[in-house]
Protein backbone atom coordinates (compact mmCIF):
# COMPACT_ATOMS: atom_id res chain seq x y z
CA UNK A 1 0.00 0.00 0.00
CA UNK A 2 2.88 2.03 -0.06
CA UNK A 3 3.13 5.22 -2.32
CA UNK A 4 -0.52 5.41 -3.06
CA UNK A 5 -1.82 8.98 -4.05
CA UNK A 6 -4.36 11.10 -3.09
CA UNK A 7 -5.57 14.29 -5.10
CA UNK A 8 -7.33 17.28 -2.45
CA UNK A 9 -8.58 20.42 -3.68
CA UNK A 10 -8.97 23.23 -1.16
CA UNK A 11 -10.94 26.58 -1.65
CA UNK A 12 -12.24 26.14 -4.90
CA UNK A 13 -12.20 29.69 -6.02
CA UNK A 14 -8.72 29.87 -5.49
CA UNK A 15 -8.18 26.00 -6.13
CA UNK A 16 -5.06 24.93 -4.47
CA UNK A 17 -4.71 21.36 -5.52
CA UNK A 18 -2.62 18.96 -3.33
CA UNK A 19 -1.18 15.75 -3.84
CA UNK A 20 -0.97 13.67 -0.63
CA UNK A 21 1.48 10.88 -0.76
CA UNK A 22 1.83 7.92 1.63
CA UNK A 23 5.37 7.19 1.68
CA UNK A 24 5.44 4.81 4.98
CA UNK A 25 3.08 2.99 7.13
CA UNK A 26 5.04 2.68 10.78
CA UNK A 27 3.95 0.25 13.68
CA UNK A 28 0.85 1.93 15.40
CA UNK A 29 2.22 3.43 18.98
CA UNK A 30 -0.38 2.67 21.94
CA UNK A 31 0.54 5.87 23.52
CA UNK A 32 -0.18 8.36 20.54
CA UNK A 33 -3.00 9.79 19.96
CA UNK A 34 -3.90 9.43 16.05
CA UNK A 35 -3.80 11.00 13.49
CA UNK A 36 -0.63 13.18 13.52
CA UNK A 37 1.21 15.16 11.45
CA UNK A 38 5.20 14.18 11.32
CA UNK A 39 6.76 15.65 9.03
CA UNK A 40 5.56 19.26 6.48
CA UNK A 41 7.29 21.62 4.73
CA UNK A 42 6.73 25.49 4.06
CA UNK A 43 3.84 27.85 6.14
CA UNK A 44 0.57 27.38 4.84
CA UNK A 45 -0.83 30.26 2.56
CA UNK A 46 -2.61 32.97 4.39
CA UNK A 47 -6.22 32.44 3.58
CA UNK A 48 -7.42 34.27 0.18
CA UNK A 49 -4.32 35.73 -0.85
CA UNK A 50 -5.20 34.75 -4.59
CA UNK A 51 -4.62 31.36 -5.31
CA UNK A 52 -0.94 30.13 -6.63
CA UNK A 53 -0.58 33.35 -8.85
CA UNK A 54 -1.56 35.61 -5.62
CA UNK A 55 0.42 33.85 -3.24
CA UNK A 56 3.76 34.34 -5.67
CA UNK A 57 2.94 37.66 -5.94
CA UNK A 58 2.92 37.84 -2.39
CA UNK A 59 5.99 36.24 -1.58
CA UNK A 60 7.37 38.51 -4.10
CA UNK A 61 6.27 41.90 -2.19
CA UNK A 62 7.12 40.91 1.05
CA UNK A 63 10.48 39.72 0.16
CA UNK A 64 11.22 43.44 -1.18
CA UNK A 65 10.48 45.91 1.50
CA UNK A 66 10.77 48.80 -0.77
CA UNK A 67 8.27 47.62 -3.04
CA UNK A 68 5.45 49.85 -2.68
CA UNK A 69 2.60 47.40 -1.75
CA UNK A 70 5.29 45.97 1.19
CA UNK A 71 3.87 48.28 4.10
CA UNK A 72 0.19 47.33 3.26
CA UNK A 73 0.85 43.70 2.90
CA UNK A 74 2.39 43.23 6.07
CA UNK A 75 -0.15 44.88 7.74
CA UNK A 76 -2.52 42.61 6.62
CA UNK A 77 -0.39 39.37 7.38
CA UNK A 78 -0.76 40.89 10.69
CA UNK A 79 2.93 42.42 10.72
CA UNK A 80 5.09 38.95 9.65
CA UNK A 81 4.78 35.94 8.03
CA UNK A 82 7.51 33.40 7.07
CA UNK A 83 6.87 31.14 4.00
CA UNK A 84 9.61 28.95 5.47
CA UNK A 85 8.06 28.37 8.39
CA UNK A 86 6.68 24.97 9.32
CA UNK A 87 6.16 22.95 13.21
CA UNK A 88 4.78 19.53 13.60
CA UNK A 89 2.88 20.92 16.59
CA UNK A 90 1.10 23.48 15.06
CA UNK A 91 -0.61 21.01 12.71
CA UNK A 92 -4.29 19.96 14.25
CA UNK A 93 -6.69 16.79 13.04
CA UNK A 94 -10.68 17.03 13.42
CA UNK A 95 -12.16 14.38 15.41
CA UNK A 96 -13.68 11.52 12.20
CA UNK A 97 -16.02 10.53 14.07
CA UNK A 98 -17.40 14.11 15.15
CA UNK A 99 -16.64 14.88 11.63
CA UNK A 100 -18.62 11.92 10.21
CA UNK A 101 -21.84 13.11 12.75
CA UNK A 102 -21.36 16.59 11.46
CA UNK A 103 -21.48 15.62 7.98
CA UNK A 104 -24.22 12.93 7.69
CA UNK A 105 -26.09 13.58 10.92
Amino acid sequence: MENRTASYVYDFGDSWEHKIQLEKILPRDKNIKYPICIKGKRACPPEDCGGVWGYAELLEIINNPEHEEYEEMMEWLGGKFDPEHFDTAEVGFDDPDKRRKFAFG
